[in-house]
Parts: C-alpha cells; structure tokens; sequence
C-alpha cells in the first residue's frame, strides 16, 4: 500500500499527552509549523501561515515523547500523514494526523542531551496528562501558545 510519508519542522505547540493502554503506551502532541519567506518590500523574513497537525507516537516513542519534549520545543517529525474529513452537527471537519516514526529536537535551533532508558525501566513512564481541548470552530485561527 502507498503511503505518504512526510518529515515536518516545526514547534511542539501542545502539552504531549501520554497514556499507558493496554496495547502499549501511546503519546499525541500539536505541531504547529510556519513557513518562512523573505519579504523583499521589507528586507525582512516573514512568518507565512501555520499548518496544525496532530502527531501520534507509539510504544516506546511514546514513551520518550512523553518525558522529553514540551511546549514550545523545536522538533523534527517524520512519519506517515493521515488526513481526514468528517461531519459534526452540519459542519465538515478537516484534521491532518501524522503518525510517527521518528521524533527528535531541532538542533539547528538548540542543543539537546540524549539518553537511552536503561534496560528493563519500566518505572520511567511519564504520568498521565488530562485531555487539553484541541477542537477549534472550522475556519478559527487558533493562537498558539510559545510557539515562534
């Protein structure tokens, strides 16, 4: 089967929520990315439109999303883009889920510490988050916190 597979730049813009289910641990996270232009009227760069996605991470990436990344972090996505259309109470609904495969800090714009979890850690699971409110009207610009 084809798939779209898809390497996004940008800014955690949402808490990652974390859950331990019972086929494994599962994280999501907002990601919002903005294009940049230079502006030639303004010798100057410019911030573009942002684009949203939901991004989706399993298992034992789940599980390092969970205690490694924040709002606000720059970050590197890849993974498989999943987009999808639905009807809620008359309105069509447009969400863009990218389910991941890789994850990991921007060092162009900072520097970042790695450490492998020790074999057999299971007590290192970060805690359980409460469900953020990711919904917004059709057409609403959301205003996103710490993201630049």
């Amino acid at each position: 089967m084809n798939e779209t597979t898809v390497c996004a730049v940008g800014n955690v813009a949402t808490p990652p929520v974390y859950r331990d289910l019972a086929n494994g641990a599962s994280a999501r996270f907002r990601l919002a990315v903005t294009a940049r232009y230079w502006d030639r009227e303004k010798s100057a760069w410019t911030d573009g439109h942002t684009n949203f996605f939901t991004v989706w991470a399993n298992r034992a990436l789940a599980t390092n999303v969970g205690a490694s990344l924040s709002v606000g972090d720059p970050v590197i996505v890849q993974g498989r883009l999943k987009v999808r259309t639905e009807q809620r109470d008359g309105q069509s609904w447009t969400s863009a889920d990218i389910d991941a495969v890789a994850i990991g800090h921007d060092l162009s714009r900072g520097t970042s510490a790695f450490r492998r979890p020790s074999k057999g850690d299971t007590g290192s699971s970060p805690t359980p988050q409460p469900e953020p409110s990711w919904e917004s009207e059709p057409g609403a610009q959301p205003e996103p916190a710490g993201v630049t």
